[in-house]
């Protein structure tokens, strides 16, 4: 396990903090918005949309704000217009960054974006440099206490999943092609269990083995990078050895 996926786990051991949580629900509420905007406000007929839903659920937005971000979306309501961008570069250690933002204001965003890279020890590229480093998966997230890791194999092989990773000590990722993303999600719904997360992922070809002091550095620049406003979401390939993140958390 590596990159985003260790990200995650990190993200998960560390919690959301009460004061993080309106940041969430901002990132959230931009991408229904997003969604709603370019498939359509039905989540039945638009795969994005209801996967935006069920992340906001798990998150305990309430429905009345859900409502409101995908009328936003569609246009029944005003709202800003964001546009999303995908921004590349590299980090403390020479690991490979890919940024998802949604900006009403992309040369703001630029601007921050390379400020803040540069202060961590990283660097922002050319268009194209890091993005053919990663490939497109459906990333589901299932807690441990949620079923059996025999049972979560059986349902999601069967209805089309690659492979399920089991070495996070706290949750399951299943990973799917784009094509299984949505069939998977659904078949594992059916069986009533509780999901963490579900996105579209960008999993690295290979990893970027990070030392002590750039492994530091990198945690320190993707937490500096998810507090931004117009950061979603943040790709890597990095990889940190299992003692040494240990060593970093305690």
């Amino acid at each position: 396990m590596s990159g985003h996926s260790k990200w995650s786990t990190i993200k998960r051991k560390k919690g959301k903090a009460d004061a993080e949580r309106g940041k969430i629900f901002t990132k959230l509420i931009k991408e229904i918005t997003i969604a709603a905007r370019d498939g359509g406000g039905d989540p039945v007929g638009n795969a994005r949309l209801r996967t935006a839903i069920a992340n906001a659920k798990a998150e305990n937005m309430p429905a009345a704000n859900i409502d409101r971000a995908i009328k936003k979306g569609t246009g029944e309501l005003p709202g800003v217009t964001y546009e999303e961008h995908f921004y590349e570069g590299y980090g403390p250690g020479g690991a490979a960054l890919l940024i998802q933002v949604m900006t009403d204001n992309k040369n703001r965003t630029t601007s921050e974006l390379r400020h803040l890279l540069s202060k961590h020890g990283g660097n922002l590229g050319e268009a194209g440099c890091v993005a053919w480093m990663f490939e497109t998966k459906g990333q589901i997230t299932v807690p441990r206490s949620a079923v059996p890791e025999e049972r979560l194999f059986e349902i999601a092989l069967e209805a089309g999943a690659e492979d399920v990773d089991t070495t996070s000590e706290d949750a399951f990722e299943v990973l799917t092609a784009v094509p299984e993303f949505d069939p998977v999600q659904k078949a594992i719904e059916r069986e009533g269990i509780e999901l963490l997360n579900v996105e579209l992922a960008r999993i690295p070809s290979s990893t970027v083995t990070l030392d002590e002091k750039s492994a530091e550095s990198f945690l320190k620049l993707l937490e500096v990078l998810e507090e931004h406003d117009d950061v979603q979401k943040v790709f890597s390939n990095f990889d940190i050895s299992t003692e040494l993140l240990e060593k970093l958390r305690g």
